[in-house]
């Protein structure tokens, strides 16, 4: 059903995205020291600074319930001591959030996301795959793959991101469930813009992958609620933002 363009999304809200373009992967930096200083007070990042990135598409409306069609780029560290539920992936602390969508980049600053107006595409041609992403029109990363077909294995679990808002950490977990391609390689991945703060985040040379699958049918959820993260670098445990969810949800 078409939805109109204008609306301003509830930050509150939960929001899901089915059958979306998305390579998502990880690797060792060049700089591990530049990677850590990312990382703020009250989060740890992971003994080897594991940087991740996603590069995704939605192609058309039908597939968000109201985030209409927008591509999205998102980087960041994996973190040590607070993974998603299921202990198989690290928490993951968001340094740069990229994405061609207003409607998405106000519901996400909200959220307290680190959002910025970029574009990411991703082009097949037979089995390679090129995704690149720009920053206010200058291109700043080019990853290129070979990939295989999707067969009947399907990759599900959870993610969970940190960000700042309000002088506060906070922390929600992400369901996902995808239909990876087999085979998989990763040949590279460009930085191309030195003087970009992004460019921290390069990979080390050679490169050294740490995982990561691309699937044409990638869904996931933005869950409703904010959960307010209490610890200090030592501490784990999280407190639920009851009574605080107006100062959570202000739109930015």
């Amino acid at each position: 059903m078409p939805r109109s363009g204008g609306a301003v999304l509830d930050p509150a809200a939960p929001h899901l995205v089915v059958n979306s373009r998305t390579l998502l992967f990880g690797w060792l930096p060049a700089d591990p020291d530049a990677v850590a200083a990312l990382v703020p007070a009250g989060l740890r990042p992971s003994a080897d600074r594991l940087v991740f990135m996603n590069q995704y598409v939605v192609d058309d409306e039908s597939q968000t319930s109201g985030f209409g069609a927008y591509s999205l780029t998102y980087l960041g560290v994996a973190l040590a001591g607070v993974d998603a539920p299921g202990g198989t992936n690290p928490g993951g602390w968001w340094t740069h959030y990229v994405t061609c969508s207003e409607r998405v980049r106000a519901y996400a600053a909200a959220r307290g996301a680190p959002a910025v107006i970029g574009r990411t595409r991703i082009e097949r041609r037979d089995g390679d795959i090129v995704a690149e992403t720009d920053i206010d029109g200058v291109p700043v990363i080019r990853a290129h793959c070979q990939v295989g077909e999707t067969g009947r294995a399907i990759s599900s679990g959870h993610h969970r991101y940190f960000t700042f808002r309000d002088g506060q950490l906070l922390s929600s977990v992400y369901p996902y469930v995808a239909e990876p391609v087999d085979p998989f390689v990763i040949e590279s991945v460009e930085f191309l813009e030195p003087t970009h703060p992004i460019y921290a985040l390069r990979p080390e040379n050679p490169l050294t992958i740490g995982f990561g699958f691309y699937s044409p049918r990638a869904s996931f959820a933005y869950p409703g609620g904010l959960t307010v993260h209490a610890g200090d670098a030592d501490t784990v445990e999280d407190v639920p933002a009851r009574g605080r969810a107006e100062a959570l949800f202000v739109p930015a």
